[in-house]
């Protein structure tokens, strides 16, 4: 009997699953390749929002200051605090947070506000995760103006040992400790990626998630010093650190992420275990991406 030859009958390339790290993995890597096209699209979703306005993008930086000036005068009236310092803190403060709540609210809806292009646009999903974050990259850039503006009025008064309210915590003042903010808005940026990719995933699954993300931002909010200063508790408490009420900041996450970049630009002391926190949720939270990506990241097309 002949022996059937290897050439006539090839053997059949082995499967290879779709849920595998290294699709994972690769889907991350080639949106990163594909920057020119989610650069562009970011910076054309900005125009076409502002297409027919006169002003333009300049809408961004004139709601940012109105807001920061509006609440920044009501709560330092409120919390009788010095103004010229306070209105500094809560300026800054506003603008990490509009792009820590932008990448989380459009980030529940980016795959499914994405449905036309996921469906016929031969591209990595991560694609529209990264469009989402560099346009509300774009965003905070704008908004920087504001606290440019803020930092020539009031600089005076920030360039030297000052308290935000009477009792607090005295701040060192300005000083080449600003450039830690490029690498804390770096890693402000990163979380944003994996936090969307983790919720776009799950929204496009159970769209109830959007409506509870939106619903429970507010309370964080609240509950994240931006319109009152951290250093209140610690006037409440005597400057102790075993008080409950010191908790409500240090067990709030977006807390650390704000202070990363809040704290340098205001010449505040730069506490490094803000740092330590940012980096470990980092590390667990694109440790979670990968795994939802993993698993899910072909059925997206399908579920939205």
């Amino acid at each position: 009997m002949q022996a059937t030859s290897t050439l006539d009958h090839p053997e059949a390339p082995p499967a290879i699953s779709s849920r595998s790290f290294k699709r994972a993995f690769a889907d991350v890597r080639e949106a990163w390749d594909h920057r020119e096209l989610w650069g562009h699209l970011g910076w054309q979703d900005i125009k076409q929002r502002y297409r027919r306005s006169v002003i333009g993008p300049l809408w961004i930086t004139i709601s940012m200051g109105t807001t920061a000036l509006a609440l920044g005068l009501l709560y330092s009236v409120l919390f009788d605090t010095n103004v010229p310092t306070f209105l500094p803190y809560v300026t800054v403060g506003f603008i990490v947070w509009n792009f820590i709540l932008g990448c989380i609210t459009e980030g529940t809806d980016v795959f499914i506000a994405n449905e036309g292009l996921i469906k016929h646009l031969p591209a990595p999903i991560t694609v529209h995760v990264m469009r989402m974050v560099w346009r509300q990259v774009l965003f905070l850039l704008h908004n920087l103006a504001v606290y440019a503006i803020v930092l020539a009025i009031f600089f005076t008064s920030l360039n030297h040992q000052y308290q935000i309210s009477e009792g607090g915590p005295v701040h060192p003042g300005l000083s080449w400790t600003i450039v830690l903010a490029i690498p804390g808005f770096a890693l402000l940026a990163l979380n944003a990626v994996w936090v969307a990719l983790a919720f776009g995933v799950i929204s496009t699954r159970f769209r109830d998630i959007p409506p509870v993300v939106t619903s429970f931002i507010n309370l964080v909010f609240f509950m994240t010093p931006i319109v009152w200063d951290a250093g209140v508790l610690q006037k409440v408490t005597g400057g102790g650190s075993n008080d409950w009420r010191i908790l409500i900041a240090e067990l709030n996450p977006v807390y650390h992420f704000v202070e990363v970049v809040r704290a340098p630009l205001l010449g505040h002391a730069v506490d490094w275990h803000h740092w330590a926190i940012v980096g470990g949720f980092t590390v667990a939270g694109w440790g979670l991406a990968m795994v939802i990506l993993r698993n899910y990241r072909a059925r997206v097309s399908y579920w939205v």
